[in-house]
């Protein structure tokens, strides 16, 4: 049975990608940068998809690729992070942040139910520390990603007994859509210091959590909201 991943070639989706590989899982990728993908998927031996989620029906798109195989485990790791004061937002940056981070995990969610139920499968989602520590600038993401939570939960009072729903919050993380926030080194060692263990993320921290999700190890868990955050969000 295979797992898939959106937002594969990210920091924590390409982890969670090799961890589910060495642990002896099926991957099918999914990602928008077809170089990247590809490349990807060769190193791993895996199947994969080209689109953006933000298309028209991409679901279907992966549907097809993956065809009548057996899905037993989805992540959706894909993510934005547009920081401006609300004075100097739009309504289309609310509307494309939600469409990226809620709607489209919905839709390929609804997308691959019946296989996910056939198979007992397990849904991870991604929220951020910022829905539960406010922080200036944030009102986009975190709204966008609040509502990600509200569907965590709700799918996992839908779904059960037959499909595990998860999500997990993580800080800050080294990453490629990161990288703006983190090139200067004074600010990137300032924001590290805020987190109680004092480092960044890395992909590893919370792709290390979302295969135990994924797997039957976890089978007792649904409907939570799990923090990968440093201590962030809960220790002064």
């Amino acid at each position: 049975m295979k797992k898939i991943i959106l937002g594969a070639t990210g920091s924590i989706g390409s982890s969670l990608a090799k961890k589910l590989v060495d642990a002896g899982d099926e991957i099918h990728l999914v990602g928008r940068d077809e170089s990247s993908v590809s490349s990807l998927a060769g190193d791993l031996g895996a199947s994969f998809t080209v689109c953006d989620v933000l298309e028209e029906n991409f679901s279907e798109k992966i549907l097809r690729d993956i065809g009548e195989e057996p899905v037993s485990g989805l992540a959706y790791c894909v993510g934005s992070i547009d920081l401006k004061p609300l004075k100097l937002t739009k309504k289309s940056d609310f509307l494309k942040a939600f469409n990226l981070n809620l709607v489209s995990a919905a839709e390929v969610i609804k997308t691959f139910g019946d296989n996910l139920k056939q198979n007992k499968g397990s849904v991870v989602l991604f929220s951020t520390v910022a829905v539960k520590q406010g922080f200036p600038n944030h009102a986009i993401v975190s709204s966008a990603k609040g509502a990600i939570e509200g569907l965590t939960i709700a799918l996992a009072a839908e779904f059960a007994p037959n499909i595990r729903v998860n999500c997990i919050a993580p800080s800050l993380t080294n990453s490629k859509m990161s990288s703006n926030l983190l090139k200067n080194e004074k600010i990137a060692e300032g924001i590290a210091k805020m987190h109680p263990l004092k480092r960044l993320g890395e992909g590893a921290d919370s792709s290390s959590l979302a295969r135990f999700l994924l797997s039957d190890e976890s089978s007792w868990i649904t409907g939570q909201i799990f923090g990968v955050d440093g201590g962030r969000s809960s220790v002064a």
